[in-house]
């Protein structure tokens, strides 16, 4: 695995923990020498995350749709900034760049890019893990709601499969690391 996406929020959240493990899940993309691939914001999680990368001595880069740039600041000081022209457009650069992708806590824009890459998945387009990370039970009632989903039959359990989860970024980062498609 050289390089993964964070999806995660443009805000902080209410809640210190989640500023922690986005700075523990930037240092250790860097230490694992993967490369962060994320919106290309400053604000929130996102640009913790990747201040957290840079800090470590990671490689960090950030995509980003033109109508965002002044918005969320497009951070500059990251090893690589891409501006595109559509959110559509960020999201297929997204995963044409990445092994997989990390969700951390976040809001509609993570659970679109969540959703859509466990899509793209359903449809053959790729074969890349989702890994949530469920700081403080964050993503506790999305797990139970997909495993439901599973249940009932509206979700296919070998897509199901591409979804791993974890409470720490470390254990989260091995199990994806050894995913086998």
């Amino acid at each position: 695995m050289k390089s993964l996406s964070i999806f995660c929020g443009s805000s902080s959240g209410t809640n210190g923990l989640y500023k922690h493990a986005a700075e523990q899940s930037g240092k250790l993309l860097a230490d694992n020498n993967i490369t962060l691939i994320y919106g290309g914001g400053s604000f929130g999680l996102m640009g913790i995350a990747a201040n957290a990368a840079m800090q470590n001595g990671g490689k960090v880069v950030g995509i980003i749709p033109t109508i965002l740039v002044e918005k969320e600041a497009a951070k500059r000081d990251i090893t690589e900034l891409i501006v595109v022209d559509s959110m559509q457009e960020r999201k297929q650069k997204l995963m044409e760049l990445s092994d997989g992708f990390l969700i951390l806590p976040g809001g509609f824009g993570t659970m679109d890019e969540l959703f859509e890459m466990m899509a793209f998945v359903n449809l053959g387009v790729h074969k890349k893990p989702c890994g949530i990370l469920n700081t403080n039970g964050f993503y506790d009632h999305l797990i139970a709601f997909i495993d439901h989903a599973t249940e009932q039959g509206f979700v296919r359990r070998r897509v199901r499969d591409f979804i791993v989860h974890d409470n720490e970024p470390e254990s989260l980062l091995r199990t994806m690391i050894s995913f086998q498609a």
